[in-house]
């Protein structure tokens, strides 16, 4: 499995070297941001497996980078732990509130904060998330987020590859467009179900002639993931 990355986001380098020195002994990647507008450019281009998140930083807050991160739907997926040297029942509230799985009071030890991150990402990774995936020459790898066609790279976005990844690890089912979005886009996302229809033509053109087929349509209830012909169904 691929080394995790974990992203610091803290206006003091002192307390982002400790972090990343307790986060590199424990086997993770370290990525560091001063602030906010850093750490969104990082997320985006690099997508950490996990944020820590500073409460309090010049200029955007922590919390409200956390808010528009959960509003994204590249970026919602993305587990936070808030950091922060307040700890009132409100302001963890509220934490929380934002987005954040978890928060940890400064100061705090390397090896709690370890601990804590690692309960967060079993909680945020379900079981099999990281198994790669074969049917028929087709191939998922979901640690480097790569699809591959008897061998040759497919250039998916994010969002046809998680629902290529819901499709490959839950085949031979038909779901409903609300069940697809549940699923893939998340239960909190309020997109029109069309939405579907519009990704599922993006995948398929994706998938190129002997895959495409793959993914069918079933009239009355939305679509499967098949390796039988649907006539045989």
């Amino acid at each position: 499995m691929a080394t995790r990355s974990i992203l610091i986001v803290d206006d003091e380098s002192a307390i982002r070297d400790v972090i990343a020195a307790a986060l590199e002994m424990a086997g993770y990647r370290a990525l560091e941001a001063g602030n906010a507008q850093d750490a969104h450019s990082i997320i985006v281009d690099q997508k950490p497996d996990l944020i820590l998140l500073d409460w309090m930083m010049p200029g955007t807050s922590g919390v409200e980078l956390a808010r528009r991160l959960k509003r994204d739907a590249l970026t919602q997926e993305i587990p936070i732990i808030m950091l922060t040297a307040k700890g009132e029942e409100e302001h963890k509230i509220s934490g929380l509130d934002a987005g954040a799985d978890d928060y940890i009071t400064k100061p705090f030890s390397p090896r709690e904060l370890v601990a804590r991150l690692k309960a967060v990402l079993r909680r945020s990774t379900p079981a099999g998330v990281d198994t790669v995936v074969e049917v028929k020459g087709l191939t998922l790898d979901p640690t480097s987020h790569r699809v591959f066609a008897d061998g040759s790279e497919l250039k998916l976005g994010p969002t046809e590859f998680k629902l290529l990844q819901f499709f490959m690890t839950h085949p031979e089912r038909a779901y409903s467009r609300s069940q697809l979005l549940d699923h893939v886009w998340g239960g909190n996302v309020y997109v029109d179900e069309r939405t579907v229809d519009v990704h599922i033509r993006r995948l398929r053109k994706l998938l190129g002639e002997q895959y495409k087929t793959l993914v069918q349509t079933v009239r009355g209830t939305g679509y499967r993931f098949s390796t039988q012909s649907p006539e045989s169904l």
